[in-house]
């Protein structure tokens, strides 16, 4: 099994990297081109749940650490 490594980056998304299965609220599959993904995490992306850079213009701030 390949192994998934999931990144939280400063100030940006959630990077995802690895062979995975994304779905929806109501459990559809997203296609997946790539096997690394930027998620959403500051709720302005025009292209959820996917960034798309919006957090760089709204000013989105988060810089939590592993513990």
């Amino acid at each position: 099994m390949e192994k998934v490594e999931i990144e939280i980056l400063k100030n940006g998304p959630v990077i995802v990297t690895g062979e995975v299965c994304l779905k929806d609220h109501a459990g559809a599959e997203y296609t997946l081109e790539k096997k690394t993904i930027a998620l959403c995490r500051c709720g302005q992306s025009a292209n959820k749940p996917f960034c798309d850079g919006a957090h760089v213009s709204a000013g989105f701030k988060a810089e939590e650490t592993a513990k």
